[in-house]
């Protein structure tokens, strides 16, 4: 059987894959990757299903070998990465020779790095998925020492590279409005869109904490209201006025109001952003959300045909006589 062998560990390395749904009425949020756009990619680079877990790095990823070759693909937050001591590239799949050592280091932007491995990370499956979801209790962090059993591999190319838009260093996420969006005083949504909130540095796979330049945001009527379902994107205000937007492993009902949702599409800047950088966010119709959506899943199922070489082979370039592969020539009788 393949086996990735772990040497050495971040603090918050966790198996993960698209997570479980179904089962918030029994108080399971779905949790899963935090950066499932991150899953895709790799799943795209090694040409397999997104089904496949993989290992999710919250800042520092670690060191490990393999019992026989193995297709990796290094996606999500980058991070400085070498295999036998030779650096390589973010966004794209290599070979993992047997015995050889993959070193991944600390993310040089963004929060949730991913190595996603040929045939997946192949650990037990609990209510139909392998994702550790920490806040229930299932499964838990990596350590030093593990063996990690992996699926079989179909096999595809290596070397192919992605070129992915940047979300690990803040921006705008678009919102929809959501069950107590209307509570909330035309005047104080405007200033919330309005408003530039830093990350703070309390975060989680729950959550992510938003520090506001200026004034916290709240109801006048008081800050508590029925407990209800809540899911992942919401944008609870707390009684401290700094918002909380949701993440994958969230609980599953709460009491504070929400100003808004994050859309899926946009999910993973607010989970990749780091501390102390800045967001914005902007409310849109739900018409143009759902178109939203409709191009996000397009763009995530066209990924595989955006993988490239990272190195162009020459009979692959039709053009290669219109290259000047030589020039500088001399006779050879020139004086030094």
């Amino acid at each position: 059987m393949s086996m990735l062998r772990v040497h050495a560990i971040g603090p918050a390395v966790t198996v993960q894959d698209l997570g479980r749904p179904g089962h918030i009425a029994s108080g399971l949020s779905r949790g899963g990757a935090a950066d499932a756009m991150a899953l895709a990619e790799g799943a795209a680079l090694l040409r397999q299903s997104t089904d496949f877990a993989a290992l999710e790095m919250a800042g520092f990823g670690g060191s490990f070998t393999a019992n026989m070759p193995l297709r990796i693909a290094l996606t999500g937050a980058p991070m400085r990465a070498t295999l036998g001591g030779a650096p390589v590239a973010w966004n794209a799949s290599h070979l993992l020779p047997k015995g050889a050592r993959l070193e991944i280091g600390g993310a040089q932007a963004g929060v949730y790095g991913y190595l996603s491995i040929g045939g997946g990370i192949d650990t037990p499956q609990f209510l139909g998925a392998r994702a550790t979801h920490l806040a229930a209790g299932i499964g838990a962090v990596l350590h030093a020492g593990q063996s990690l059993p992996l699926g079989p591999d179909k096999g595809g190319p290596v070397g192919q590279g992605l070129s992915v838009a940047s979300r690990f260093g803040g921006g705008t996420a678009r919102v929809i409005a959501s069950l107590q969006t209307d509570l909330f005083s035309l005047d104080e949504i405007a200033r919330f869109q309005a408003t530039i909130f830093h990350r703070d540095a309390r975060a989680n796979r729950q959550g992510v904490r938003l520090i506001p330049e200026g004034a916290g945001f709240g109801l006048a009527s008081g800050q508590s209201i029925l407990s209800e379902i809540i899911t992942p994107g919401d944008i609870q205000i707390p009684g401290d006025g700094a918002p909380f937007v949701l993440l994958p492993e969230a609980q599953t009902t709460g009491g504070y109001p929400r100003i808004g949702t994050v859309l899926p599409a946009d999910l993973a800047l607010l989970a990749q952003t780091p501390a102390g950088a800045a967001l914005r966010f902007a409310f849109v119709t739900l018409d143009k959300a759902l178109d939203i959506h409709r191009k996000f899943q397009t763009a995530l199922a066209q990924l595989p045909a955006q993988c490239r070489p990272l190195l162009r082979d020459p009979r692959d370039i039709a053009d290669l006589l219109s290259y000047q592969l030589i020039s500088g020539m001399i006779t050879g009788t020139e004086a030094p």
